[in-house]
């Protein structure tokens, strides 16, 4: 990667206030962290990935306890990473309670992405059996939201 760029990848996370940048330009990767605790910033290449083989055997485990169960349905998953809102706006009502039934079309939840609020809609017809993901908390590409049976 040319100097040039690191300086003005360096110079952007300064200017952000972002605590970490990666990136990667084919074989070569840049991770920039900032630590704002101490108010110096550390830069340090990425680590390049590494191969590992996998054990020849394995002792036999005693058998894991059984994971909650999870409830039948079609599930709902987040479309995006973002923060997940069950109302439009703090104090308002929610837009899904369980044992609601919704329609396709119906929004359920509200992801904030970015700055921006993108409503998440229901893909299938139904009754709301579980909500998934508390009011507030981060999610994932793909994480469960809601279930509905």
């Amino acid at each position: 990667m040319d100097l040039r760029k690191l300086k003005t990848l360096i110079e952007l996370v300064e200017a952000s206030g972002i605590a970490e940048l990666e990136i990667s330009e084919g074989e070569e990767r840049v991770r920039i962290t900032r630590t704002v605790a101490s108010g110096q910033q550390m830069y340090t290449p990425a680590p390049q990935p590494q191969i590992m083989a996998a054990p020849v055997a394995a002792a036999p485990v005693a058998a894991a306890p059984a994971a909650p169960a999870v409830q039948e349905g079609h599930v709902v998953k987040s479309p995006m990473v973002g923060t997940f809102y069950r109302s439009p706006s703090p104090g308002s009502k929610q837009f899904v309670d369980v044992g609601q039934s919704v329609k396709t079309g119906d929004t359920l939840c509200i992801i904030e992405a970015m700055k921006l609020l993108n409503e998440i809609d229901a893909d299938h017809t139904g009754v709301i059996k579980a909500i998934l993901v508390e009011n507030g908390q981060p999610v994932e590409f793909g994480q469960p939201l809601f279930v509905i049976g």
